[in-house]
């Protein structure tokens, strides 16, 4: 997979190869779409997954991961996100993308432009690719903060 499209959205038309790129497309698009079943389809299933990231924390596990999920999808928050400035590169059973996030979270009140540093890692389990871990951070202390914020309101 030496080519890619610069930035992935999820709204771009897949391979349809059964690509690792094929299955970071439907991410997005589940993602930015709030379709916890698309986002079910694409990660790995049971206590294998993990995630760790600024609004969800280390999640461990499907279920978990799912439940963090839904509260932010179930917050009066939307975050939308591109992932960008990344590379890529796997094998016959691996895939890791890595790169950055940019995107927005609006609530009713206020906007605020994220950016994220991102890593995906898929495996190939019974011939489809599964997210089987996401780290995403904030470099940035007062962004983080503002971020948290919003997704949580003040503590």
């Amino acid at each position: 997979m030496a080519e890619h499209p610069s930035e992935i959205t999820g709204a771009e038309t897949k391979a349809g190869d059964g690509s690792a790129l094929d299955a970071l497309i439907e991410f997005y698009r589940a993602f930015n779409a709030g379709d916890i079943a698309g986002l079910a389809a694409i990660w790995e299933d049971g206590d294998a997954p993990s995630m760790d990231n600024p609004i969800g924390g280390i999640r461990r596990g499907w279920d978990a991961i799912r439940e963090g999920y839904l509260n932010l999808f179930g917050g009066s928050a939307k975050v939308q996100v591109t992932f960008h400035d990344f590379t890529s590169q796997g094998g016959s059973d691996w895939y890791l993308f890595v790169g950055r996030e940019r995107g927005v979270c609006t609530t009713p009140d206020a906007s605020l432009d994220l950016r994220f540093r991102t890593t995906r890692w898929f495996i190939r389990t019974n011939g489809l690719w599964r997210q089987l871990h996401h780290h995403g951070s904030i470099e940035e202390p007062a962004l983080l903060a503002d971020y948290q914020r919003m997704i949580f309101g003040e503590r």
